[in-house]
C-alpha cells in the first residue's frame, strides 16, 4: 500500500515542522517506538526504518489506544524546504519520501526560468490565445522591449487563417525559427503535443460574446457561460496556464467580465497555481487613444515575483486633442460619404421606443470617440462615424487608419487586409499603447527583481 499526503509546511519555535500521524503511519510499518533514520538527497527528506536508526517514532495514548507520532522540527529541515509552502509525504513500507509539493517545484520552475533569462539577456517565450491579428501580443512585446527586455511569440493559438496570414505578414517582429502556431480553437489542442514549450508570459483575452451587454442581448443569455461557442472557453485558458506553467498571464477583456462567474473561477484557479492578482478597469483616452474605452485587464505574476500593482501603471503617451490629428484626406465627393436612411430612421424609433440608442455622430473637433467594435463596417447605429464638413445629411465611418489610429494601433498591423476584414481584426483588439504601458511596468518590475542581485555579483 502507498499512502500520499500533500500537506501544508508548520513551523513551531522558529523552525520548519513536518507532523503526521495514525492510522497512515502504521500501514507502512511506522508503529511506536520503532527506530528510523534520515536521510537528504536531491532535494528529498528520507525516513527509512532501521534498528539502528537515531530517530523514534513517537506515541500518543488516549483512552487506550496508541497512536505513533513524527513530528520534525529542526534548523535542518528549514534548510531543506526553504521557501515551500507545500509538502508531498509518500508512505511506502518501511519508508517515506517527502518532497517540495509538485506545484511548489513548478512555481520555482518557473520563477528561476523567467529570471534566469533576464540575466543573461535570453528573451521571453511569450504564449498567446486568441492571438487574432496579433495586436495584443505587438502591443505586450513593443512594451517589453522599452523596458530593456526582447521577446518572441512561442506558441499563438487563432481560430481564423486570414488572421494568422496577417499577423505574420505584418508583425515579423513577433515571430522567430521556435514559433509555434495553431490554426485552430483552443479547445480543439492536443495539450500532449506541447510537452516541450514553455512559455514565460501567457498572454489572451477570453472571447466576450457572453460576457458584454450586448452579446447576452444578441445571444438571449442571461450568463456568459451559457453561450454556446465562447462559454467554456475559460476552462480551455486555464488548461493552457496549468500546461505551459507562465511566470506572468495577462488577460484583458470587457468590464462585465470582472463580475461573471468564469473571472471567480479564474481567480481560484490562478491563486491555487501560485499566483497573485491584480486587476483594473483602464480607458483609452487616459493612456493616450482617442477611443474612449474601458477594459478589463488582469495580470497573474507567480508568487516569488514582486507582486504587480495595476494602480501604479501610467501612460506612455498622451492623447491627441482631437480627432482631427488622425483623420485622413478623404475627398468631399467620395462615395464613403452615404446619408443612411436606414440609420435615421432607427434612431427614431430608438426615441420614441424610450431606448437609450443614439448616433455618434462627429466632427473633427471631437475630443473623443466611442467604442468601436469587430463589426463596425457593417455601419451599426451606435458606433461612431464622421459628419461631412458641408452636408450635414452625409456620414462615413472611419477608415482602417483612422480606426488604428483612435486606438493607437500602429497602422501596419492589417496592411493588406480588405476594409472588413481590417475593421474586424481592429475592432476585437486592444487599446495599444494601454498595453504597451502595462507590459513596460512588469519588464520595469522584473528588471527591478534583477538589480540587487547582479549588485551582489
Amino acid at each position: 500500500m502507498a499512502i500520499i499526503i500533500n500537506s501544508k509546511l508548520g513551523s513551531a519555535r522558529g523552525n520548519s515542522r513536518i507532523w503526521v500521524e495514525g492510522k497512515r503511519l502504521e500501514r507502512g510499518g511506522f508503529t511506536a517506538g520503532i527506530k528510523y533514520q534520515m536521510q537528504q538527497q536531491d532535494g528529498k527528506l528520507a525516513l527509512v526504518a532501521s534498528e539502528d536508526g537515531q530517530y523514534t517514532v513517537g506515541r500518543r495514548n488516549r483512552n487506550g489506544q496508541v497512536t505513533p507520532i513524527i513530528d520534525l522540527n529542526n534548523a535542518e529541515i528549514t534548510e531543506l524546504f526553504e521557501g515551500v509552502e507545500m509538502i508531498r509525504i509518500l508512505i511506502l513500507e518501511g519508508r517515506i519520501i517527502i518532497t517540495a509539493h509538485h506545484q511548489e517545484q513548478r512555481v520555482a520552475e518557473r520563477e528561476e526560468r523567467i529570471l534566469t533569462k533576464l540575466a543573461n539577456g535570453t528573451k521571453l517565450a511569450m504564449g498567446s490565445l486568441f492571438h487574432g491579428g496579433g495586436v495584443l501580443d505587438k502591443a505586450m512585446h513593443h512594451g517589453f522591449q522599452k523596458a530593456g527586455i526582447a521577446s518572441s511569440v512561442a506558441l499563438a493559438v487563432e481560430l481564423e487563417s486570414t488572421y494568422i496570414e496577417s499577423s505574420l505578414a505584418n508583425n515579423p517582429e513577433l515571430w522567430d525559427d521556435n514559433s509555434l502556431i495553431i490554426n485552430g480553437g483552443i479547445q480543439t489542442v492536443d495539450m500532449s503535443k506541447t510537452n516541450d514549450i514553455q512559455c514565460d508570459v501567457l498572454v489572451g483575452g477570453v472571447p466576450c460574446v457572453g460576457a458584454s451587454k450586448a452579446g447576452r442581448s444578441k445571444n438571449g443569455i442571461s450568463m456568459a457561460e451559457e453561450h454556446d461557442a465562447a462559454g467554456a472557453l475559460f476552462f480551455n485558458f486555464l488548461q493552457f496556464v496549468q500546461r505551459l506553467n507562465p511566470a506572468i498571464v495577462v488577460i484583458e477583456n470587457v468590464v462585465e467580465y470582472q463580475n461573471t462567474a468564469s473571472m471567480t473561477v479564474i481567480r481560484s484557479v490562478l491563486g491555487s497555481l501560485g499566483y497573485n492578482i491584480s486587476e483594473r478597469i483602464m480607458n483609452g483616452n487616459d493612456f493616450g487613444a482617442l477611443e474612449n474605452r474601458n477594459r478589463l485587464c488582469v495580470v497573474a505574476t507567480s508568487t516569488g515575483l514582486d507582486a504587480i500593482d495595476l494602480e501604479q501603471v501610467m501612460p506612455l503617451i498622451d492623447k491627441p486633442e482631437t480627432l482631427a490629428a488622425i483623420l485622413e484626406d478623404v475627398a468631399l465627393d467620395d462615395p464613403m460619404w452615404k446619408t443612411y436612411d436606414y440609420l435615421i430612421e432607427k434612431e427614431k424609433r430608438d426615441i420614441a421606443a424610450g431606448k437609450g440608442f443614439r448616433r455618434q455622430l462627429l466632427d473633427s473637433t471631437a475630443e473623443s470617440c466611442g467604442t468601436i467594435g469587430a463589426g463596425y463596417a457593417k455601419i451599426r447605429s451606435t458606433e461612431p462615424q464622421m459628419v461631412h464638413p458641408e452636408n450635414a445629411e452625409l456620414t462615413r465611418i472611419f477608415t482602417p487608419a483612422e480606426h488604428a489610429a483612435v486606438k493607437g494601433i500602429p497602422a501596419s498591423v492589417v496592411d493588406n487586409l480588405s476594409a472588413t476584414r481590417a475593421h474586424e481584426v481592429l475592432g476585437q483588439s486592444v487599446i495599444f499603447p494601454l498595453f504597451e504601458a502595462v507590459a513596460k511596468y512588469i519588464g520595469n518590475s522584473l528588471q527591478a527583481m534583477l538589480a540587487p542581485q547582479q549588485a551582489a555579483a
